[in-house]
């Protein structure tokens, strides 16, 4: 067998950094997991604190079936709850909760100086490029 290319390298080791991220960080999120955080934050940019699903799901990388199996036990312990749109009921919101709200912040605490020992201080300088290039990775999907 032939050796990887550097390109197939590359892929398989932001698989495997992924992969151990999310297993460490769904298990010191105090009770969230990693996914859970991520719909946090992304509903805290949104305007209004609120989002379309289908939006949701595409800012987080998931189906729209795979968002909504995610929000219903978010919402059972008050992460989230649901808005109905007054002018089109076909389209509801998933807006973020007070309980969300501290959720995110006790995460972002923890993220930040989790973030902050896991990267060496050496190269923190390369941050920006290295999150330029995954966001131009990310555009051919």
């Amino acid at each position: 067998m032939k050796d990887l290319n550097q390109s197939i390298r590359f892929c398989i080791d932001i698989a495997k950094l992924q992969t151990e991220l999310s297993r460490h960080l769904d298990a010191h999120l105090n009770g969230i997991g990693f996914t859970e955080f991520i719909i946090l934050y992304h509903l805290s940019q949104a305007d209004d604190q609120k989002m379309r699903r289908i939006d949701l799901a595409g800012k987080v990388g998931l189906t729209a079936s795979g968002v909504t199996r995610l929000l219903l036990p978010m919402e059972k312990i008050g992460l989230i709850k649901k808005e109905s749109n007054e002018h089109d009921a076909r389209v509801s919101y998933v807006v973020l909760a007070s309980g969300g709200k501290n959720k995110l912040t006790e995460g972002l605490e923890y993220m930040e100086d989790f973030c902050d020992g896991a990267i060496p201080k050496n190269q923190t300088t390369k941050l920006k490029e290295f999150s330029d290039l995954l966001i131009e990775i990310g555009k051919n999907f």
